[in-house]
């Protein structure tokens, strides 16, 4: 079978370099203007590199397109015509709305559709990730076919029959979860310190929480923008998490410490109920990955993001568990704090008295709180730009920093998978 790719960047290489490993015939293109870079890097690993995608199509009996999402339908109305008669076709893109009509529009009536997510970046072999594949028009016969290609890539496999399930899951796992770590690094940038340099994030809850930002910062906007922004259910969470943050916060602005522990144990009790089966991230583990030069003795800290999101799972009526079939590394992270922090009884009072009395962390709060209601706005306006101006200013903040933060983050990611 001759496998082609569309959009040779870094995880159309990626895939196109573990095809070729797995024994299959593999060609690909990009942009013109990139032909003779790729053929120089990418021939030699026995790939095959055309001039365009038209090329690609014609020749391919499996053809995936691994462009952004906010790109699929031009990319997909230009080469679509070209399409070899009985070829399977397949989308790379994060979110499947846009990719699912840009290939009902566009490719011919008789094309077989079984696409697929990569729920990892480029950093990563896919071998023994996780790998979404969604029937979406195929026979029996030609998904069977569909399946053992994207089996050669020894991905824990997950199979749906409808891409909008795919999408409700990926608006927490992803979009949501993004953002809530894109809202601690705008919090962070706009308050003019970097968090491994306080105190107050020197526990390990805050090493996950500092790596995992700096994890997300150091990869290309248009991955994040897209998930958040083309992603219909996406808007709908994100509204709920800046709800949620926005009443906890009133409440602690106010020391409403009744009502602020009602809203908190009953998230707890719905979102931690016993009969979970629970991550247990080890806290040892996470001590360890700190990107502090000093020994901070640690300050308490309210952990208004965890308390926030646990708070919008509740509201939601979201178990985040189920969830985990789609999870990705930033994903499982964030559960699994969440989950460390309000099954710690002592740990959780002391975050509660923190965010309603102490005085000294109200200044982050509010920093946090405002970079929330940021992001949620842009990403309720539907603002691709500014989204992906908003990231770059953050991510310019911690730019020396970020090569470390993703080399820690995938040992510490590694290390508390075990």
């Amino acid at each position: 079978m001759q496998i082609g790719i569309i959009g040779l960047g870094d995880m159309g290489k990626l895939y196109a370099i573990s095809f070729v490993s797995a024994g299959y015939k593999v060609c690909g293109a990009d942009q013109p203007l990139r032909f003779t870079d790729l053929k120089n890097e990418l021939e030699p690993k026995g790939i095959e590199i055309l001039i365009d995608g038209h090329e690609v199509a014609r020749k391919s009996d499996f053809i995936i397109y691994c462009v952004e999402a906010e790109k699929i339908d031009e990319v997909v109305a230009t080469f679509a015509r070209s399409t070899k008669f009985g070829a399977i076709v397949s989308g790379q893109t994060s979110v499947k709305h846009p990719e699912i009509a840009a290939f009902e529009k566009h490719l011919p009536a008789d094309t077989q559709i079984v696409t697929c997510h990569s729920l990892h970046g480029p950093a990563f072999s896919p071998e023994g990730q996780t790998l979404v594949v969604v029937r979406h028009r195929a026979t029996d016969e030609v998904y069977a076919k569909a399946l053992n290609v994207y089996r050669s890539l020894k991905s824990n496999i997950i199979e749906m029959d409808d891409y909008r399930e795919h999408d409700r899951i990926v608006a927490d796992t992803q979009a949501v979860t993004h953002m809530g770590f894109e809202s601690m690094g705008s919090a962070w940038k706009n308050a003019g310190f970097f968090p491994w340099d306080n105190p107050a994030y020197a526990g390990g809850i805050d090493n996950v929480k500092i790596l995992t930002t700096l994890r997300i910062f150091s990869y290309k906007s248009h991955i994040y923008a897209g998930l958040a922004i083309l992603n219909p259910y996406a808007q709908k969470q994100v509204k709920y998490y800046a709800q949620a943050e926005s009443e906890l916060y009133k409440l602690m602005i106010c020391e409403n410490e009744e009502k602020f522990r009602a809203k908190i144990y009953a998230a707890r009790d719905f979102v931690f109920h016993e009969s979970r089966t629970l991550l247990l991230l080890d806290d040892n583990i996470m001590k360890e990955f700190s990107l502090s030069d000093a020994d901070h003795k640690q300050k308490p800290n309210s952990h208004l993001s965890l308390l926030s999101m646990v708070y919008a799972w509740y509201k939601m009526g979201v178990n985040p568990y189920d969830n985990l079939i789609c999870q990705t590394p930033p994903f499982k992270l964030r559960l699994g704090i969440a989950e460390y922090l309000f099954k710690n009884e002592a740990m959780l009072e002391e975050s509660i008295y923190t965010a309603l009395y102490d005085k000294s962390i109200r200044g982050d709060d509010l920093e946090f709180h405002t970079a929330v209601h940021e992001w949620a706005s842009i990403i309720g306006y539907g603002d691709l730009k500014g989204y992906k101006e908003h990231f770059e200013a953050a991510k310019s903040f911690f730019a020396n920093r970020l090569n470390d933060g993703r080399d820690l983050s995938a040992e510490m990611i590694k290390r508390l998978g075990k």
